[in-house]
């Protein structure tokens, strides 16, 4: 059984959320939250295995709420499902820690397989939001572990440490990656790899 905390601030939407989902054999809603200070408190008291949580919400916004829930508990799951589909909220999201991010217009079926998904450890991102199919990038393995930890917000100190390797070799490997991917920053390359199945 999949446990699932669902936060949206629109009451005809969060009942409809929890009624959709019930329906599931293998979901059960266990706790609602009207705004994102009221989700951190839920996730606290039950810790879900899922957390759907929208982005606009009073108080505490999705995005602040997605960064406070996972800074208690890194291991906390979330899918964003918002109306936004621009790449403002897209990256900040996922930035934040969310694991999926899902458009409200999804049908049943698309939300409960993206919550199968997500608490069986994959990441997710709308379908819709890709205009195309993605273009295969040849980035090297290295690479790839330098764009993981990019994802994860380190540094170029950092990513070296981690990966037991000098600064100078990272910064190499960033421009190798901007070079590959297209762009000129890691905000980008972050979110094209995630676009691009590559992390």
């Amino acid at each position: 059984m999949i446990r699932v905390l669902v936060a949206d601030d629109h009451p005809v939407v969060l009942h409809g959320l929890c009624t959709m989902l019930e329906v599931e054999d293998d979901i059960r809603v266990v706790a609602r939250a009207t705004d994102g200070a009221e989700a951190i408190e839920r996730a606290r008291e039950t810790h879900p295995d899922i957390i759907l949580m929208d982005v606009q919400m009073p108080n505490v916004d999705g995005i602040e709420a997605i960064r406070r829930i996972r800074a208690e508990d890194p291991e906390a799951k979330v899918i964003v499902l918002t109306t936004y589909r621009n790449e403002d909220y897209i990256f900040p999201s996922l930035q934040a820690g969310a694991r999926g991010y899902l458009l409200k217009d999804a049908s049943l079926e698309e939300l409960a397989n993206a919550i199968r998904a997500v608490a069986a450890g994959e990441s997710l991102l709308d379908p819709t939001l890709m205009s195309h199919s993605p273009p295969a990038y040849s980035l090297t393995a290295r690479e790839l572990d330098v764009l993981r930890l990019m994802a994860e917000h380190c540094n170029n100190a950092q990513i070296g440490k981690r990966l037991f390797v000098s600064e100078n070799t990272v910064k190499t490997h960033v421009s190798n990656i901007f070079a590959k991917l297209g762009c000129s920053d890691r905000a980008a390359a972050v979110l094209i790899a995630w676009k691009a199945h590559l992390i």
